[in-house]
């Protein structure tokens, strides 16, 4: 067995989200912060939304706080705006991207820009170190046009949003958690490799079609609205087993660190969650 196969990533375990709510009734499947994976470091909740009915989603998220990890909001379709206590505010549209670091604390609301059609993304939550926790709050925000695409071999269609693809480097830079971000379209019969550092935690949640994923005899397919858990290596191999197959690719640096979480807050002692709370609570954040 040549070097590049043995180090060819497995699925570790498939699983499937659970429906559930968020904000004012937002309905959604939340996949990763749940009881059959609670977390995946330094990945502590990933959300798919997406809905034809403006009651499933009209509620939106009105305003809530933050303290001590990062949220990354990708959308595919629809409109929503944000606004925090910052004096921060845009609107996030199909293709675009927010990646934000709340830091020691951030108040904001996330509502649909819209009373009809398709809502779709991603919410992501990534965990900080103890260091970064308390840092001032910021955003790497980019529309559709300043996300890279590239097509890394025939049939395979890659958006860089963090990581590198080839040549191709995505405009998100997190040094504490070196994070690669892929959203993927994949034909049938196509195959992709993608290069991942071998100790960083990495899942691949395919929503349309559906993908092979691994070498030989231990390679197994993972269908729409699965997400695989990966083992540990240098690569990951993809072969597209439908006629257009979408996935998002992720993958990051773990960082074996205490986790205490409280709804909107995630520290590393329950005493730095008391204090989160006493600090939002005193208008603080």
């Amino acid at each position: 067995m040549n070097a590049t196969v043995a180090s060819t990533r497995r699925v570790a375990r498939v699983l499937r989200g659970m429906p559930t709510s968020d904000g004012a009734g937002v309905r959604l499947t939340r996949v990763i912060g749940t009881p059959q994976l609670d977390l995946l470091d330094p990945f502590l909740m990933l959300d798919e939304f997406g809905t034809d009915r403006p009651e499933d989603y009209i509620a939106g998220f009105p305003s809530h706080p933050h303290r001590g990890f990062e949220t990354v909001t990708y959308m595919l379709d629809g409109r929503m705006r944000h606004k925090d206590n910052h004096g921060n505010e845009g609107v996030l549209v199909p293709g675009s991207v927010q990646w934000m670091t709340a830091g020691r604390g951030i108040v904001h609301s996330e509502m649909p820009e819209q009373e009809e059609g398709r809502m779709r993304g991603f919410q992501l939550w990534i965990n900080l170190p103890a260091k970064d926790k308390m840092s001032a709050p910021r955003y790497q925000e980019y529309a559709p046009e300043r996300i890279p695409s590239v097509e890394p071999t025939t049939g395979v269609r890659a958006k860089v949003i963090a990581g590198r693809v080839g040549e191709v480097q995505g405009p998100i830079e997190q040094p504490a958690t070196d994070p690669t971000y892929l959203d993927l379209s994949i034909d049938a019969g196509a195959r992709f490799v993608q290069a991942l550092p071998p100790a960083h935690s990495a899942f691949l949640y395919v929503y349309e079609g559906a993908l092979r994923v691994g070498a030989g005899a231990q390679a197994a397919t993972v269908n729409a609205q699965e997400l695989a858990v990966l083992e540990a290596g240098d690569s990951v191999l993809l072969e597209g087993r439908d006629p257009s197959s979408r996935a998002i690719l992720v993958a990051g640096r773990p960082l074996r660190e205490p986790v205490a979480r409280y709804g909107p807050f995630v520290m590393n002692t329950r005493e730095e969650i008391m204090q989160a709370m006493a600090d939002y609570q005193a208008g603080r954040f």
